[in-house]
């Protein structure tokens, strides 16, 4: 195994790379430019199997090791920016106004292909290793796409491993935990259906509006008195649409949120019991609802041997006291959690550092941390597959 010292020589090429990449965002499936970017600088190390045009703009690059046969394992990395004007003030900061890279993708890209670089000249491992280059992550269907179009099978993908970078955490701390480390997202709109009328005369109609401020009051108690307090569940409403003048009280209301839970029975739970409250307030003042629910991502989960191995390959680097391996699971989610559900794997946190937090104007990748995710791949390459001869 490598300490960090190993990877400080592949810093200075990376975050050339990760700045191109900030000053070029682009969101979705709509990463061409990113594409071949990347296909171009893995093809420059000398890879020669890279299929690109997976779930419209991925790609899956392939690496040998020459130790022999051996399994194959997926190290993942997301592409996609965010549709938000930058304010970080950085020099390389976006070019296209209305998009920039506020979660650091351009960082986890960029520590991926210099694992890719590095990987490609020592090969020194059993099996191969399949890197996954995704788009669409913030859209959240990405991964799942990825995984529908059969990249697991395809590429013979035993094990796939994941990497976020972590704002707050000290950079070269990691954090990791065993099971849930993200939870399910899912999405609601409740349509309250009431009976419109003047705005002088509401005893003669039945107020949505009215309806609606009661079912969101409703939908907190589900939290706090209809779930186990040591169990999580988040149900936010985010939206609230109605009305389109001051004296008339309309027929009907919207109401949108999100629902966030770390295991599939509180999620059942969640669905069947909005249902429920909605309706029973509603129906109780004459009016009725309508409820869509859809479910997104799923609970990031973490595989014991996986997460194992990757606290054991994150501490080869970095030393025991820098990765904790009992972190508290977040409420977030993530579409990486699509290819854990396909294979066995591992999703792990790297410190950013005292960055702003993910998804804000101010926010910017720490370029110190790129060399602390290299090695961490390298690392977690040669722990899972063993070394070559």
């Amino acid at each position: 195994m490598h300490s960090i010292e190993t990877f400080r020589d592949l810093q200075g090429e990376a975050t050339a790379w990760r700045h191109y990449l900030h000053e070029n965002p682009e969101l979705d499936y709509r990463v061409d430019n990113t594409a071949r970017f990347v296909a171009g600088k893995l093809a420059s190390f000398g890879i020669n199997h890279i299929e690109t045009g997976i779930a419209d703009t991925g790609i899956v690059a392939m690496i040998q090791g020459k130790g022999g046969e051996g399994p194959t394992i997926g190290l993942r990395a997301d592409m996609d920016a965010l549709p938000i004007f930058e304010a970080s003030n950085k020099p390389w900061s976006s070019q296209i106004p209305g998009k920039m890279h506020a979660c650091g993708h351009d960082g986890h890209t960029s520590m991926l292909l210099g694992a890719a670089k590095y990987l490609a000249k020592t090969r020194n491992f059993k099996g191969a290793v399949a890197l996954i280059f995704q788009p669409a992550e913030e859209d959240g269907r990405g991964g799942q796409r990825m995984v529908q179009e059969g990249i697991m099978d395809r590429f013979g993908i035993s094990q796939v491993f994941g990497m976020h970078n972590e704002p707050g955490m000290e950079v070269g701390k990691f954090g990791i935990c065993d099971g849930p480390l993200g939870a399910a997202l899912d999405e609601f709109d409740i349509i309250v259906k009431g009976r419109g009328g003047h705005a002088a005369s509401p005893h003669q109609n039945i107020d949505p509006i009215v309806l609606a401020a009661q079912i969101i009051l409703g939908l907190q108690a589900l939290v706090s008195r209809g779930t186990d307090p040591l169990e999580s569940l988040v149900i936010s409403v985010t939206k609230l649409n109605a009305g389109t003048a001051y004296n008339i009280i309309p027929d009907h209301a919207e109401i949108c949120g999100t629902v966030r839970t770390l295991a599939p029975d509180l999620r059942d739970f969640a669905e069947r019991q909005i249902l429920a409250a909605a309706q029973g307030i509603a129906r109780g003042f004459g009016g009725d609802v309508e409820l869509k629910y859809r479910r997104l991502e799923p609970v990031t989960f973490n595989h014991t041997a996986e997460t194992n191995l990757a606290t054991k390959a994150a501490r080869s680097l970095v030393g025991p006291a820098s990765v904790d391996d009992s972190i508290r699971p977040s409420m977030g989610s993530e579409d990486f959690a699509y290819m854990l559900e396909a294979r066995p794997g591992a999703y792990i946190l790297l410190g950013n550092g005292s960055t702003a937090g993910l998804h804000n104007p101010a926010y910017d990748f720490n370029d110190e941390a790129l060399s602390y995710g290299i090695g961490y791949w390298v690392n977690l390459v040669e722990t899972t597959l063993g070394a070559g001869d």
